[in-house]
């Protein structure tokens, strides 16, 4: 049975999650902050449905990707709980609402986007 389990990815030593350096975006007031502290920094915005498996896939693999050291600030929006800061996030930054979805805000402007598995594929440290 171990050995089965072990190769089925079983482990007896629990795995060390990555934690990421998360801000809460709660209100649609931090947006005009966002934008503003964009003008010195790159600031990153990740939209996730916490009700859909794609969205956490997608999460779970940017997380494990991520390079903690990348100089900008993340966001993540529940967007399921403000549903209203999703919707301002798309009229605000011109982006058309996608889930999940990231932003990547510099000098006030989207000068990267994507979602579902094109987040991935977003070389953050080209935007620092």
């Amino acid at each position: 049975m171990g050995f089965l389990k072990n190769i089925l990815g079983g482990s007896k030593e629990p795995k060390e999650e990555k934690t990421l350096p998360w801000k809460q975006l709660t209100q649609v007031d931090q947006l005009e902050a966002i934008n503003k502290l964009s003008k010195g920094k790159t600031q990153v915005i990740f939209k996730h449905s916490t009700r859909c498996g794609i969205s956490k896939m997608v999460m779970n693999q940017f997380v494990s990707a991520f390079d903690v050291d990348v100089n900008l600030d993340l966001y993540y929006l529940d967007l399921l709980s403000f549903r209203d800061v999703s919707n301002e996030v798309g009229y605000k930054f011109q982006v058309m609402h996608q889930s999940p979805q990231m932003l990547v805000i510099k000098n006030g402007v989207v000068v990267a986007h994507a979602s579902h598995g094109g987040i991935n594929e977003i070389d953050l440290g080209r935007f620092v």
